[in-house]
């Protein structure tokens, strides 16, 4: 193959080994590096930054900046918490006492800012501001205007009071801790805060990014000789802090001799007891799967064989410990799949095999590559030539416009919960829905998808489309595969292939195979680089020269994909040199300047892509395809970061014309196989590799497996819905 610049590099696809993404942030990070940037990374090195700064964020998504007065990040997490009001109203309801230790659960990415002065003393992104006027905190937002008439909601604060952060400073600096943490602490710990601090210092790591050497220095300078590594109080909070980490990597819960080698490893002398500890002050929750016992295996006569009762599916299943906030959406979401399947009324439509399952079941599963986005589509507009309400919804912004003159009807899953895209609602106050496509379903974590069905009336059937090759998404939980893998339901997978090169190439890539792809109209690039200098140089030329003058794609329209935000070819070095080429300016907005590409993170685990067009008092404006956002200027600094270079965490769920993916030489140990399926499935036509991985890719694309995720949907769902032995 030839790369755009007219030089001559290796034809072999082995040759092209893309690295895995490493998640670095706040978000639900996948296992690899961390990050300080917006995005949320779940269980592998690409998740998003809202767990774990080594997320991904997803490009282009507009998200719910209709929305009038309120922010996208408002809005949904008012949503969220709508849910998770009405989720422990039904538990007590059932009698069941609601979990202590969620005030321990807090808003990774407002808090990020104050963790970088734990971490390092940064300044903060207001600093940068000619206008440096306070801005009030906006006031709590309203139902949507098409929720059912009721009294209004009173308006609550969205920030500590004052009266709060000044006590917590106070208890801060006693203890040696910076007092820009004031803040955060004031707002994951509540009102008193800082009476919690003096008696429990180690809820310091109730902030996001504060690590436990951190929290034990704290707590001796507040508690001197009286505190050691086993005191009840710190490992309660370690234990917590355990599973919030792991939910940054994309697990919802952990096998108890996970957490206990956790624990040991920060010193604590009898884990066992600590985790017990941690369950009996409601902390944590403990969970005992029930598994039924496998059938006894006959006896191989011919191979002298004899029965085997020992199967690993008939053992007793582990121990998990969860959060409640986790615990309460998996079962949530169970409840809420189990009720639509069963209200569903059965009807006999015609047409495709995914339609006739969708007439006669409340809840579909559907897979298939890009080109089989259409069948869904096709199912939801001909629900409508029935007379059915029916709604499309994508991961992003730039998926709903792939979709064409489709795309007009679809809206983004984070604006339907918004209120943004809103339908309409019935007099229960549900989705005016009788059919829902969902598109990118991979890229549902747990609470979303628990407030996405929480919404949902009775009888309306949900179908849920993706590619299961793809990386998880970017939050905590693998709704998608774990819902394929308990088979309570239709699973159609579609026939209709990826088309050209670059469809062959992703296709043999599913199946673990990186194939010789013939790519006449260069449509696939393979240039090999000796370093990770020589790779972020050859990146800058094929976004800046080769691919606009060979393929016809310009800047703009060309997104760098690459493993990790570190690294010497991570997004954070790819993105200074492209800004030097392409943008050049002294970044006087918080590091920022008009057209700097961006990518936002409204919310931890959701990124959205955009051009930066001003700053005010209020903060920097955005455009984002074809809305404007807000981003309020004290999180510039913890939610905002360049967007020429993303992780594939962040690039899953929407596509470009021309994807140059990095692969320099140190990235090789985080490549897996839905990493490099992810990454070049990202190009519509064209795909440049920059390849320093030698024999890592092909070894990554036959080998290479994603980290599983610990979760507990699957056996909820199997318990509710599996159909009785015959």
């Amino acid at each position: 193959m030839t790369e755009p610049s007219g030089e001559t590099a290796p034809e072999a696809p082995e040759d092209v080994e893309p690295t895995e993404d490493v998640r670095e942030g706040t978000g639900t990070a996948p296992a690899g590096t961390t990050e300080d940037g917006p995005e949320a990374t779940a269980g592998e090195p690409d998740a998003a930054e809202g767990a774990g700064e080594t997320s991904e964020k997803p490009a282009e998504d507009a998200g719910a900046s209709d929305a009038p007065g309120l922010s996208e990040a408002q809005a949904e997490l008012a949503a969220q918490r709508e849910l998770r009001a009405r989720i422990e109203a039904r538990k007590a309801e059932k009698g069941g006492p609601v979990a202590a230790g969620a005030k321990l659960s807090g808003t990774a990415a407002d808090l990020l800012a104050a963790v970088r002065a734990v971490e390092g003393g940064a300044a903060k992104g207001s600093a940068f501001y000619e206008t440096a006027a306070p801005v009030p905190e906006p006031s709590a937002p309203e139902r949507p205007p098409t929720a059912p008439p009721g009294p209004p909601a009173p308006e609550r604060p969205t920030g500590p009071a004052p009266a709060t952060t000044a006590a917590v400073r106070e208890v801060l600096a006693r203890g040696g801790a910076p007092e820009t943490l004031a803040g955060p602490v004031a707002a994951a710990l509540g009102e008193g805060a800082a009476a919690i601090l003096l008696d429990d210092p180690w809820q310091l790591l109730a902030v996001a990014g504060v690590r436990p050497e951190q929290a034990d220095g704290f707590a001796r300078a507040l508690l001197g000789p009286d505190c050691g590594p086993g005191d009840p109080r710190r490992t309660v909070a370690l234990t917590v802090w355990l599973l919030e980490q792991a939910a940054l990597r994309g697990h919802t819960a952990l096998e108890t001799a996970t957490v206990c080698a956790g624990l040991a490893a920060h010193s604590v002398p009898d884990p066992e007891e600590a985790v017990d500890t941690a369950v009996s002050e409601g902390a944590v929750h403990l969970f005992r799967e029930e598994r039924e016992e496998a059938p006894e295996k006959e006896p191989d006569e011919e191979a002298g064989e004899k029965a085997d009762t020992s199967d690993e599916s008939g053992g007793e299943p582990p121990a998990l410990l969860g959060l409640d906030r986790y615990a309460l959406a998996e079962e949530s979401l169970a409840e809420g799949l189990a009720r639509l399947v069963r209200t569903a009324t059965a009807d006999a439509w015609e047409g495709s095999e995914l339609e006739r399952a969708a007439g006669t079941h409340g809840l579909v599963l559907h897979t298939g590559g890009e080109a089989a986005r259409a069948e869904p589509v096709a199912l939801a507009a001909a629900a409508r030539e029935r007379g059915l309400r029916a709604l499309v919804a994508v991961h992003s912004d730039g998926g709903r416009r792939a979709l064409g003159a489709a795309g007009t009807e679809a809206v983004t899953v984070a604006a339907l919960l918004a209120g943004a895209a809103d339908p309409g609602r019935d007099e229960d106050g549900a989705l005016a829905l009788d059919l829902l496509v969902v598109l990118d379903a991979p890229q549902l974590d747990v609470e979303t998808t628990a407030t996405l069905v929480e919404s949902l009336p009775d009888g309306c059937r949900l179908v849920l489309s993706g590619d299961p090759e793809v990386l998880g998404a970017p939050g905590a939980g693998r709704v998608f595969a774990d819902v394929l893998a308990a088979k309570v339901c239709p699973r159609i997978a579609s026939r209709v292939p990826d088309p050209g090169p670059l469809g062959e190439l992703v296709s043999g890539i599913g199946v673990g195979e990186l194939n010789q792809v013939e790519a006449p109209g260069k449509e696939i690039v393979i240039v090999p680089v000796r370093d990770a200098g020589e790779a972020v140089h050859r990146t800058v030329q094929l976004v800046a020269d080769s691919v606009p003058r060979a393929i016809g794609v310009p800047p703009e329209r060309t997104q760098v994909v690459t493993v990790g935000h570190g690294g010497s070819a991570g997004t954070r070095a790819l993105n200074a040199a492209l800004k030097q080429r392409l943008n050049p300016g002294p970044g006087r907005f918080g590091g920022y300047d008009p057209g700097d590409r961006v990518a936002y993170a409204p919310v931890p685990g959701r990124t959205v892509t955009g051009t930066v067009l001003s700053a005010d008092a209020e903060g920097l404006r955005l455009r984002c395809g074809d809305d404007e956002l807000l981003v309020p200027k004290e999180r510039v600094e913890s939610a905002l970061r360049h967007g020429w270079a993303l992780t594939a965490h962040q690039a899953a769920g929407t596509r470009w014309p021309a994807v140059v993916a990095v692969l320099p030489g140190d990235a090789a140990g985080g490549l897996s196989r839905p990493w490099v399926y992810t990454a070049f499935g990202r190009a519509e036509r064209h795909l440049s590799v920059v390849h320093g991985v030698d024999q890592a890719l092909p070894r990554a694309v036959a080998e290479g497996v994603a980290p599983e995720r610990t979760t507990r949907l699957r056996p909820l769902l199997e318990g509710l819905l599996a159909a009785p032995e015959e």
